[in-house]
């Protein structure tokens, strides 16, 4: 069975790198906590996670938008893509 070919697997390294990054971030948040670090540090921190992942995040919609959605114009899906793609940043805009 062959694996799909999705628009990040050409950065797929990188994108594995940042999440591991961004996960020692927060265990180092989670460290901190641990420690009775001064809050406005550990919040500092949070919006460094949360800025990353933002990051990530953008990476993997343009991905789309370059890959998958042109593949799904080319198979007559491209308002579907669209839609999903949008829900998407819909979903990543409603934080807090």
């Amino acid at each position: 069975m062959t694996t799909p070919t999705r628009g990040y697997t050409a950065t797929k390294d990188q994108l594995l790198t940042r999440l591991r990054r961004i996960e020692g971030q927060a265990r180092g948040i989670e460290r901190m906590v641990e420690e009775d670090r001064y809050c406005i540090d550990v919040l500092t921190q949070i919006s460094a996670v949360q800025a990353a992942l933002d990051k990530v995040a953008l990476g993997l919609l343009d991905g789309h938008a370059r890959h998958c959605m042109h593949e799904g114009a080319s198979e007559g899906r491209a308002d579907e893509m669209a839609g999903e793609m949008m829900a998407a940043v819909g979903r990543l805009m409603k934080r807090g």
